[in-house]
């Protein structure tokens, strides 16, 4: 097909057209307490042969795509992710992502050969394409329960870190059953070191350069910053290493980072995520065909299903815990929430453009196991929440803080908006004990300019201008949010010099 004027524009129309459907759907998936993916995998079998007749079955090409769009959206889960939250449970989150996973791709694989009369190629596969969890899928749902923020760190930890492993697996398998058991250990664990230090490596560097530039544009540091992480995956894999994980620890180190416009740059990584989404969950339904869901694919999807729900993913996650344990009810809604989204479906691209025998009936088992999995807990998760009592009342929204370089002087701009249900307000402004060489400049509230006294009292939707150095913008900001969580208590709490 020649692309012209012509073609460009039919194309435009028909891709704005789903996108838009695909965006108007997300309100109807967030009420129905579904992930919006079953939405969008949907749109892609209504579009497919089944549908419109929109074909597409380029395995390998489905693989490449599927990978462009993982990689965003780990970026996006890596600059998004606060350390602070994550570094107490960043001990079970990787053994989630490494031992977890072991212990699943184990037991699924045993019953799967044993049971079903899979091959072991196929068995391990099986069990390698279904145990990683979808970050997008979980808090999609999340968002709607209440949690401590120890579960929500560790299922964000979890569902960041076990893509690199799981990748590898699968490749590995796809290539080869042959691998000897040493030399295919050996294999995955040099591959995680190298994408986990090229990974730092970009990051920090990344991070260094972007606290020194001062380019004529703030849309332009956004740019920058997701074209860091992308360039650590890249050159990572090149150099034959875990692509995924350096571009997931390479987003990691730069979110966490003094970096200006940081509030800007995870807009415009969310809204790049949300399009590797649709765009990712509408060709993979368009690449499956509903012919092949056949009588023996839903028994296997099924079986699968049950394992992992009731055996394979409680006890891997019994056994992670033990390099740091947590209560039983926070372990117990964990295992239920390990929800799969579009990663197991993109994974299963890679035996079947590697030309696995039998690929495509496991691609078509995948893709239903995903979708069972998906209605069976994602409108449950409240309900667990509360039968295990792990639920709590919502806290206080933390403040939207951005950053903007001031030049000539190492210091920075914050712009602090006062969010409807923060503690900050009624805080006079002499309250909010800023650190030594911190300062409120301004506030702007109801669109008007007002320079602040001491006995000025703040108001939600107020935005506060701080000027701060640049060293003490650290502490700055996290007396802002104790302020926000705690109101005038937070005087109390913390020393601030």
């Amino acid at each position: 097909m020649t692309l012209d004027v012509h073609t460009l524009n039919q194309g435009l129309l028909a891709g704005t057209g789903v996108l838009l459907v695909a965006i108007v759907a997300v309100r109807a998936s967030v009420r129905a307490g579904l992930p919006s993916l079953l939405l969008y995998l949907l749109i892609g079998v209504g579009l497919g042969d089944a549908g419109l007749g929109v074909s597409f079955s380029d395995a390998e090409l489905a693989n490449a795509l599927g990978f462009a769009a993982l990689i965003i959206i780990l970026a996006e889960g890596g600059l998004t992710t606060h350390w602070g939250e994550m570094r107490p449970v960043i001990k079970l989150g990787l053994s989630l992502a490494t031992l977890g996973v072991a212990v699943s791709v184990g037991i699924v694989a045993l019953v799967a050969h044993f049971a079903l009369g899979m091959s072991w190629q196929l068995a391990v596969l099986l069990g390698a394409l279904t145990s990683p969890t979808d970050a997008a899928a979980v808090f999609s749902v999340l968002r709607r329960v209440p949690l401590p923020r120890r579960i929500n760190a560790t299922l964000e930890a979890e569902s960041g870190l076990n893509d690199a492993p799981t990748v590898v697996l699968v490749t590995l398998v796809s290539a080869s059953g042959h691998h000897g058991a040493l030399n295919f250990l050996g294999e995955v664990v040099s591959e995680l070191l190298i994408g986990t230090a090229g990974g730092l490596l970009v990051g920090f560097a990344g991070a260094w350069l972007m606290r020194r530039a001062a380019l004529p544009s703030s849309g332009l540091y956004p740019l920058a910053v997701l074209s860091f992480a992308v360039f650590a995956y890249a050159g990572t894999a090149t150099l034959h290493g875990s692509g995924f994980a350096a571009v997931y620890v390479a987003a990691l180190v730069l979110g966490n980072s003094e970096l200006p416009h940081r509030a800007a740059t995870r807009s415009f990584a969310e809204g790049m995520a949300w399009l590797s989404q649709i765009g990712l969950f509408v060709m993979l339904g368009l690449l499956v065909s509903p012919s092949g869901f056949t009588w023996k694919v839903l028994g296997i999807a099924v079986v699968a299903v049950l394992v992992l729900t009731v055996i394979a993913r409680p006890v891997s996650v019994l056994v992670s815990a033990l390099v740091q344990p947590i209560p039983l009810p926070e372990l117990g809604f964990i295992s239920w929430a390990g929800l799969r989204g579009a990663v197991p479906i993109v994974l299963a691209t890679i035996p079947l453009s590697a030309g696995v025998h039998k690929a495509t009936e496991l691609f078509n088992v995948v893709f239903v196991l995903v979708v069972i999995d998906t209605l069976i807990t994602a409108p449950t998760l409240p309900w667990v929440a509360r039968v295990l009592k792990v639920a709590r009342r919502s806290e206080p929204r933390d403040l939207d803080v951005e950053a903007a370089p001031l030049e000539r002087i190492a210091a920075d701009l914050l712009m602090i908006t006062i969010s409807p249900k923060s503690l900050m307000h009624g805080v006079e402004v002499a309250e909010l004990r800023l650190p030594k060489g911190s300062s409120v400049s301004l506030i702007v509230r109801d669109g008007s300019t007002l320079v602040p006294q001491d006995r000025t009292s703040l108001r939600h939707g107020d935005e506060l201008l701080v000027v701060t150095t640049r060293k003490g913008r650290e502490k700055t900001e996290e007396r802002l949010r104790s302020v926000s969580l705690r109101g005038r208590l937070a005087q109390w709490n913390d020393d601030v010099s």
